[in-house]
């Protein structure tokens, strides 16, 4: 499932693109043929994304929202478009304020749908802080960290305590921050995260940048290769039997809330 850097750098790139002026919306699969009638034709205002959740918010008052999913998937295409392959769900055509025209193709997302401002207002207010966005208050997040006894590697990955991280952000910042995934929530103190947060903020800010999640630390970042060709290194995720990084210890693997968890057991104790 995409993380939050990468529904950001989609909201950037179709704020950039749509915003600004009409835009043509239609559902070649049909399933979205009602949401794309009351959009059809309308300005596009403003993309944001919140976690990994995208809104496209609209001069008529609707927002346009989009989550991914397991299997969703924006295709982006230069004007005039190629007939629409395969189940797509969405197509959207606009020029905005630049007036260079570009397409979207939407495929396979879990949600795409139109809501009205309550309807926004109650989806984001359910979301923890997203450390991509500005107005993200980190103390929410830890209200609920510092008094529930869930282990932290659960609660990371909680969209509800903190929204965007997803299971390779939730291994590697505990990871770099030597906290094993099985301590309670409240058994971690205020310092500890702070520099967890400061640290989420700057690793998600390179995803957005970069497109790509970079987590391992420059002089780490040698040695055995990723656990994929087209990706960066990891310190322990998908890297399940192979030794550790730092210490060469074996890198554990367990399932915790139906997803794949992956720690170092000396470099994270406890």
């Amino acid at each position: 499932m995409p993380e939050g850097h990468t529904l950001h750098r989609l909201a950037k790139l179709h704020h950039q693109r749509f915003a600004g002026g009409p835009v043509r919306v239609s559902s070649p699969q049909g399933r979205f043929a009602d949401g794309a009638a009351l959009i059809d034709g309308r300005t596009l205002t403003r993309a944001e994304a919140w976690g990994k959740h995208l809104l496209h918010h609209y001069d008529s008052g609707v927002t346009l929202h989009v989550h991914l999913g397991l299997y969703g998937k924006f295709t982006e295409s230069a004007v005039p478009m190629p007939d629409p392959v395969g189940e797509v769900r969405m197509r959207l055509i606009g020029a905005g304020r630049k007036g260079e025209p570009y397409g979207t193709d939407l495929r396979g997302p879990t949600a795409c749908e139109i809501l009205l401002a309550p309807e926004v207002d109650a989806l984001t207010s359910r979301l923890g802080p997203d450390p991509l966005r500005r107005d993200a208050d980190p103390d929410r997040a830890w209200s609920r960290i510092s008094r529930s006894q869930r282990p932290l590697g659960a609660l990371l990955m909680d969209q509800k305590v903190l929204a965007g991280v997803g299971n390779v952000y939730r291994a590697e910042v505990l990871f770099r921050h030597n906290i094993s995934p099985y301590r309670p929530g409240k058994s971690l103190t205020r310092p500890e995260w702070d520099a967890m947060w400061l640290d989420l903020v700057a690793l998600m800010k390179t995803g957005v940048r970069r497109g790509l999640m970079h987590v391992v630390r420059p002089e780490h970042d040698h040695g055995a290769p990723s656990y994929a060709p087209d990706r960066p290194r990891t310190y322990v995720y998908r890297r399940a039997g192979d030794p550790c990084r730092l210490c060469g210890t074996t890198v554990a693997h367990a399932v915790m809330d139906a997803r794949n968890l992956f720690w170092c057991p000396t470099c994270q104790p406890g």
